[in-house]
């Protein structure tokens, strides 16, 4: 079986070439047995009908698509599945890149991605170290997550404390995460305690 799959995210991407009617076009030209449309929005990396297309693909299939972008967000993300994929007897057709399967020309094109990644892997990895050299000759650098503002903290401690608000509720208003609730409100009782004390 040749299953296709389009997905679009944004409606930009209908304006770069990427939209649903650009992709159906194209995958119409070379034919398919079934078509998976998606669509998403910008919100969310999930990609259910590409999640169970993959899980259902049998040895002998074929999975068309019109970039290595519709299948994943990074060429490492995209080399690790097409990796998987042809060990299970699935072809991938990459329509601006060619057939990928177990012959030697599928075999180059699909060595030739694994370098990418790899290439893409450590030039991340080198950009972060070199950015990170940068920042610490900087005053003021810290290295990690900034600290959050005390006033934001204990503010949020006194909607659950005083008025007793959930910790699910304040969370989702202030954006601090519940292990830093639960420490924020610890320390506002017992600044409390201490300042009955005095």
């Amino acid at each position: 079986m040749k299953y296709a799959y389009a997905r679009v995210s944004t409606r930009k991407q209908s304006r770069e070439g990427n939209g649903l009617f650009e992709q159906i076009e194209k995958l119409k030209a070379v034919g398919y047995d079934s078509l998976v449309i998606e669509e998403f929005t910008g919100s969310t990396t999930k990609r259910p009908m590409l999640d169970d297309l993959v899980a259902n693909l049998k040895d002998g299939d074929t999975i068309i698509v019109t970039k290595l972008d519709r299948l994943a967000r990074t060429t490492a993300e995209g080399s690790n599945l097409i990796k998987d994929l042809l060990n299970r007897g699935v072809s991938v057709h990459i329509l601006n890149m060619g057939l990928l399967d177990n012959t030697p020309t599928g075999k180059l094109i699909t060595h030739i991605l694994l370098a990418f990644a790899e290439f893409e892997r450590d030039m991340i990895i080198e950009r972060t170290q070199a950015g990170k050299e940068i920042a610490r000759t900087k005053n003021g650098f810290r290295d990690g997550r900034p600290p959050i503002d005390p006033n934001r903290k204990r503010a949020a401690a006194e909607l659950i404390v005083n008025q007793h608000k959930s910790y699910k509720e304040v969370s989702a208003l202030t954006g601090l995460s519940l292990s830093t609730l639960v420490r924020s409100v610890q320390t506002f009782k017992a600044d409390i305690l201490l300042a009955d004390k005095k």
